[in-house]
């Protein structure tokens, strides 16, 4: 999938500037999500100022990615078990990926593998995983997840972003219901930017310049006759929005940022023109630009592997040519990161909402399984070169050191400078732990 195909174009058609529709449209196409101080404190509790430039970057396998068939093989199962791959060696001692992960293999010593994710909360959304909360579930309600944030929302609250005139929250996803969960309670102003919507519409049209906006006082008069324009509830926000938005194409960052066609052919030839390629090479230019956390999905459900009678197949006709573009924007990414100096600041993760089950099913495919998942870790400043638990003979259970969603929010929340005892408050007014469960950073890391 090419970049334009995958709704990054850079030609997206623009409202006439300085009207009241190009205004919204640009300040809802997801700046809502942005918490900037610049505004003299009129977003409640905005994030205090960056101490440290540290970001994240989340590749979402959305649908669930087989543990055996990735990064903890069973070689020496049965072959219903083990399944149709043979096993290679990393470039860590005893650690041993499938044969389809050559390139991750090369830089295990840049990787963490852990193999002991309890995804026993999760369900078929990004809901608990990206939350790294056991009591964000899926409710099939108008309160998906009961309320509690994603990880990427309380980063957008509690760090804010590395540069003022740049979002803290972005999702690239195609389906944004399916893959990206947000802001939860924590407020509107913590929602992610669809990114995929921003690329075209955080532009000044031909022959419209910066100091035409910059003139404060027709910019204020603009704003009020857009407020009393608006009749409705949500007027106030939409206006503190809109000034984003304002600030955001007067800076010209976020557009620069989007336009991955700056780089060179051989850059975008090594992530990939698929769509997971083109979308990490956006979330590198991103984090490069001032971004806190950017989160990649290549498609919804692409690693929904039941059976090769379901649209992605079973393992060996569906995963198969799934995992050499996986294997390529792994490694590419993470040494590109290490090339520019931004690998230690940039903490990088891949996973899903859960594993797959240690039997091959009757539809040459694995189906969902909550007990345990594979995920891996990269940069961040962290100690590499590790796997950290481990499953039984099956694949199939936890059998040492069990890695809890929790967990995972601790360990980033640590990474990006978030006190852990911090607080936000739910709709009921109660005041409620970033880090839920008694969730501790991982020790091995670190």
């Amino acid at each position: 999938m090419s970049l334009r195909s995958s709704g990054l174009s850079l030609s997206h058609p623009l409202a006439r500037v300085g009207s009241r529709r190009w205004f919204l449209e640009a300040s809802m196409a997801g700046l809502g999500g942005l918490a900037l101080p610049a505004f003299g404190g009129s977003l409640a509790q905005a994030a205090a100022p960056v101490q440290e430039k540290k970001a994240v970057i989340l590749f979402w396998l959305s649908g669930g990615p087989s543990q055996i068939d990735m990064w903890d093989p069973k070689p020496q199962a049965p072959v219903e078990i083990r399944g149709p791959y043979g096993t290679i060696s990393t470039a860590v001692p005893g650690m041993q990926f499938s044969e389809h992960l050559p390139r991750q293999a090369a830089i295990a010593d840049k990787l963490t593998v852990l193999r002991s994710v309890d995804c026993s909360a999760s369900n078929h959304t990004p809901i608990t995983m990206q939350a790294g909360n056991p009591l964000a579930r899926r409710t099939n309600d108008s309160n998906p997840g009961g309320g509690y944030p994603s990880m990427g929302s309380v980063a957008a609250k509690f760090h804010g972003p590395n540069d003022p005139d740049m979002p803290a929250f972005v999702g690239l996803a195609d389906s944004w219901a399916s893959d990206v969960y947000g802001e939860g309670e924590l407020g509107g102003q913590y929602t992610p930017i669809r990114g995929t919507e921003l690329a075209g519409k955080a532009a000044m049209p031909e022959g419209i310049t910066a100091p035409r906006l910059q003139d404060r006082e027709n910019l204020r008069r603009e704003f009020n006759r857009l407020s009393r324009q608006l009749d409705s509830p949500g007027a106030e926000a939409t206006d503190r929005f809109t000034r984003q938005a304002h600030e955001m194409i007067v800076s010209g960052k976020v557009q620069k940022a989007f336009n991955v066609e700056e780089e060179s052919d051989a850059m975008r030839d090594a992530y990939g023109r698929e769509s997971i390629g083109q979308k990490a090479l956006l979330a590198r230019r991103l984090v490069e630009s001032g971004v806190t956390f950017v989160l990649v999905s290549g498609a919804w459900g692409y690693f929904d592997h039941h059976g090769d009678q379901v649209r992605w197949g079973g393992i060996e006709k569906g995963l198969t040519p799934l995992l050499p573009r996986v294997d390529q924007v792994l490694a590419t990414l993470v040494t590109d990161l290490e090339n520019r100096g931004l690998l230690d600041d940039t903490l990088v993760m891949m996973m899903g909402e859960f594993g797959r089950s240690p039997v091959i099913n009757k539809d040459a495919g694995r189906d969902h399984w909550t007990p345990v998942m594979s995920m891996l870790l990269a940069g961040g400043g962290l100690r590499h070169g590790q796997v950290i638990g481990s499953t039984d003979s099956r694949g199939g259970a936890i059998a040492s050191n069990p890695v809890r969603p929790q967990d995972l929010a601790a360990t980033t929340f640590r990474h990006l400078g978030i006190d852990p005892q911090a607080q936000w408050t739910n709709a009921a007014g109660r005041p409620l732990s970033v880090v839920a469960e008694g969730g501790r950073p991982i020790a091995e890391l670190f």
